[in-house]
């Protein structure tokens, strides 16, 4: 197992995440409590000593099973990670309530690492709303010892981390953001990585497979990859690809199968950093996955301009291309349901001003009309 230096920690590089458990007849809620400690014993065996769960995991099943297996375990032989579940803002005024339920769950006295989870565009107004006391709360959980190390998630945009490092980033630790090849463009992953590096905080990477989208590429793409490291599945260069960047300290997982602990352990047991040829060709086949079904906006804003209803056209777009993209997901649709309504991609009025100033020609008014009936 690969180890990398936080402070005073060696973390392995290999996290487990525990969204995504073995479940019995695909009920989420429904964990495989046998096969998961199974998957959990072979991971400590391997050197895995990093394991991230969440309040809302497993429809809140994740803590209390995970506690109950790591139980088992030597205390200061993991560590563990928890979130305040942010992304549900019925939770803002119950930080303390829910922060002793996760302990109790979790059957633990202390979490080594903490997060604020999910900032984005939907909860950043309340994150930083004194009247929550949730930022005053968990900084005294930490000098009380109940948080070792405490840091944040995020799906939002650059400009919402931004707002949220201003308020509290002097106190940030550790970061967890959606990075993989796939997204360091799509979703200005590395714009988020440059971000984090200025305020000199380590990343903490989730979804490095998108949720699985990176593990199964077409022959043609496997081929190309093939060609270049005969001896790499394609979920590798996924791995490879995080190994690449200084910046990422721990690569969270989430392993269903005993299949999938192996061959992750088996691609930690050494950094193999890509090349510069390499990184080239992984782009651009992202760059072409991306664009058979994305429309092709370049962000120039003269449809701004040219739209009586003061729409964001090219914020909407890039929505719009990574709802298409996913085939739905909640990062879109969690964005769109911020903007007032006369914002929103219902808004167009189909007059098509814009689209006699874009250069790309695009047909912004059936774009946005599809993206609207996609969310509903």
């Amino acid at each position: 197992m690969i180890y990398k230096q936080f402070q005073d920690r060696k973390l392995s590089a290999l996290g487990f995440g525990c969204m995504r458990l073995p479940t019995v007849g695909g009920n989420d809620a429904n964990i495989n409590e046998t096969e998961t400690a199974r998957l959990i014993a072979r991971a400590m065996e391997r050197g895995v000593n990093y394991y991230d769960t969440a309040w809302g995991y497993h429809a809140g099943n994740s803590e209390t099973v995970m506690g109950r297996i790591l139980k088992q375990y030597p205390r200061d032989s993991f560590y563990l990670a928890s979130k305040f579940p942010g992304y549900d803002l019925s939770n803002m005024g119950k930080v303390e309530e829910i922060f002793d339920q996760q302990l109790e769950k979790c059957q633990v006295d202390y979490f080594d690492f903490y997060l604020f989870h999910n900032v984005c565009e939907m909860n950043i107004d309340a994150y930083l709303d004194p009247k929550f006391h949730i930022y005053d709360s968990l900084m005294a959980r930490k000098k009380a010892g109940q948080i070792r190390h405490l840091g944040f998630s995020a799906h939002g945009d650059l400009d919402t981390m931004k707002r949220f490092l201003e308020a509290y980033g002097k106190d940030m630790e550790f970061c967890q953001i959606q990075l993989n090849w796939l997204d360091w463009d799509f979703q200005d992953a590395k714009g988020k990585v440059d971000l984090l590096d200025s305020w000199g905080i380590p990343v903490w990477v989730m979804e490095p497979l998108r949720g699985g989208k990176l593990a199964r590429l077409s022959d043609e793409y496997a081929a190309r990859l093939k060609e270049l490291r005969p001896g790499e599945g394609v979920p590798a260069w996924a791995f490879r690809f995080v190994q690449s960047l200084p910046s990422v300290a721990v690569t969270l997982s989430g392993m269903s199968t005993i299949e999938q602990v192996e061959d992750n352990l088996n691609t930690f047991t050494e950094e193999k950093p890509l090349n510069p040829q390499e990184l080239k060709t992984l782009l651009d086949i992202a760059d072409s996955m991306t664009g058979q079904t994305s429309v092709p906006c370049t962000a120039c804003r003269y449809c701004t301009t040219h739209c009586p209803q003061g729409l964001d056209i090219p914020m909407l777009l890039e929505l719009y291309n990574e709802h298409v993209f996913s085939g739905g997901g909640f990062i879109a649709p969690m964005r769109v349901a911020q903007l007032p309504d006369g914002k929103k991609p219902s808004a167009c009025v189909g007059c098509r001003s814009c689209e006699a100033v874009c250069p790309q020609r695009i047909k912004i008014s059936e774009a946005l009309a599809s993206f609207s009936a996609r969310l509903g």
